[in-house]
C-alpha cells in the first residue's frame, strides 16, 4: 500500500482500514461505541489499538479525529504508520496506543465539532470553575453564525467581521473567533458547559491504558491552518518551559506555541494537550499537534460558519446541504496524492522522533 492508499473517502471506510491494519499489525483492539449514528445510519465508534507490552513504561500515543472532519488526515497517518510495520520496530519496553476517531460523530458527519456542537479542543476545562470570557466573540456572535444563510446575510456578516478585523487587526479577529467561547451553543468554537462524550471517552482511554507509563509522547493530528501540506508542530507548553525544551530536543527547532505568537493557531482555552499532563500527572508527557495546511484561513472560517448554520438552523440531510458538506470537507482534507504523501511523510518523521525521544534518559 502506498501512502495515498492509507487515506479514505469516508469515516466508515477509514474505520475499516484502521481496524484491518491494526489487526494485521498484531494490535489489541477495542471499540467504544458512540450513542449516535452517522448520516448513513451506520454505527459510530472510537477504536483503540495497543501495540507492545501492557506494562510498557514508554508509550507513543497517536490521536486522530479530535476535530471530526480533520480525521481524514489523522486516520490516514495512523494507517500508513501501521502498514509500514512501525509497530514491529518499537524498542523494547516501548508501546504504542493509537486512538482512531476520538470524535467519530464529527468525522462521519463532516463536522469539526462533536454531537453537542462542542469543539473538543476547547472542552478540556474544570467546569466547576468559571469558564473563560471572550468579549470579542460575544460582539461577533450574530455575524459568526447568522440565523439565515443567504447571499445577503453572508455579505452582511462578512462586513461585520471585516470591520472588526479592520479596527482590531486580523490576529485579534482570529483570536475572537477561534480562541474558544462558552456562551453561544450554536456558534463556532463553542467549548460547552461540561465534558462532552469524546472528552469523557478520551479521559477513560488514558486512564485505562496509560496508568503504568512513566514517559508518554502524544501526537494529535489536525488540519486547517498553514500552507498546503505543511505540518506545523505545535506545543501547548510555554516557550522556554521544560516541556517545550524537550519538544525542541525531540522534534527540532520548528516547534511553535500559540503562547508566544509563533504559531498559526490562536491561543486556545481547554485544549487536550494542556489537559494531558493533568490527566497523566504520574508521567512525563511530551505532546505536539501536527497541524497540516489545506486552504486559506478565510475559506476555512467560511466553511465552518456555513456548517454551523446548517446544523443550527438548516437541514443537514437536505439536498442543499451537499454543497456545504463539500465545502467543509475540502477545507480540512487535501484530497490529493501530493498532500497525502506530505501528511504521511511528516507524520512518519514525527513518530520516529517521538519514539527516539522516549528512549532518552
Amino acid at each position: 500500500m502506498n501512502s495515498a492508499e492509507s487515506f479514505s473517502a469516508s469515516y466508515a471506510e477509514a474505520r475499516v482500514k484502521f481496524r484491518e491494519a491494526a489487526s494485521a499489525a498484531g494490535g489489541a483492539l477495542e471499540a467504544i461505541a458512540n450513542p449516535n449514528r452517522g448520516p448513513d445510519g451506520g454505527e459510530l465508534a472510537t477504536d483503540v489499538a495497543w501495540f507492545g507490552p501492557r506494562t510498557a513504561e514508554k508509550v507513543l500515543v497517536m490521536v486522530s479525529g479530535t476535530h471530526g472532519v480533520e480525521g481524514f488526515c489523522g486516520s490516514g497517518a495512523q494507517v500508513d504508520w501501521l502498514t509500514r510495520g512501525e509497530a514491529a520496530s518499537l524498542p523494547s519496553g516501548t508501546a504504542a496506543l493509537l486512538v482512531h476517531a476520538i470524535n467519530p460523530y464529527g468525522f462521519a458527519w463532516l463536522r469539526r465539532v462533536t454531537e453537542e456542537n462542542i469543539d473538543l479542543n476547547r472542552n478540556w476545562l474544570d467546569f466547576a470553575q468559571p469558564t473563560p470570557e471572550n468579549p470579542g466573540y460575544d460582539a461577533l456572535a450574530d455575524a459568526a453564525v447568522p440565523a439565515e444563510w443567504t447571499h445577503e446575510s453572508q455579505r452582511a456578516s462578512a462586513a461585520v467581521l471585516r470591520d472588526y478585523g479592520g479596527k482590531h487587526g486580523p490576529l485579534a479577529l482570529q483570536q475572537a473567533l477561534s480562541g474558544g467561547q462558552y456562551r453561544h451553543p450554536k456558534g463556532v468554537f463553542y467549548g460547552g458547559t461540561g465534558p462532552s462524550w469524546a472528552h469523557r471517552t478520551q479521559a477513560a482511554i488514558y486512564a485505562g491504558y496509560l496508568g503504568q507509563a512513566g514517559k508518554i509522547a502524544i501526537i494529535d493530528y489536525h488540519t486547517g491552518l498553514g500552507p498546503w501540506g505543511y505540518a506545523e508542530p505545535i506545543m501547548s507548553d510555554p516557550a522556554g518551559s521544560p516541556g517545550f525544551r524537550r519538544g525542541q530536543a525531540w522534534f527540532g527547532a520548528a516547534i511553535t506555541t500559540p503562547l508566544d505568537g509563533s504559531s498559526t493557531s490562536a491561543v486556545t482555552a481547554g485544549d487536550n494537550l494542556t489537559a494531558a499532563p493533568v490527566l497523566l500527572a504520574h508521567a512525563e508527557v511530551t505532546g505536539i499537534a501536527l497541524e497540516y495546511g489545506v486552504k486559506a484561513l478565510a475559506e476555512v472560517f467560511l466553511a465552518l460558519r456555513a456548517d454551523a448554520w446548517l446544523h443550527a438552523y438548516g437541514d443537514p440531510t437536505s439536498p442543499e446541504a451537499a454543497a456545504i458538506k463539500s465545502q467543509i470537507r475540502a477545507a480540512f482534507y487535501g484530497d490529493a496524492d501530493d498532500w497525502k504523501g506530505m501528511v504521511a511523510g511528516q507524520s512518519l518523521t514525527a513518530t520516529r522522533q517521538a519514539v527516539a525521544g522516549l528512549q532518552r534518559a
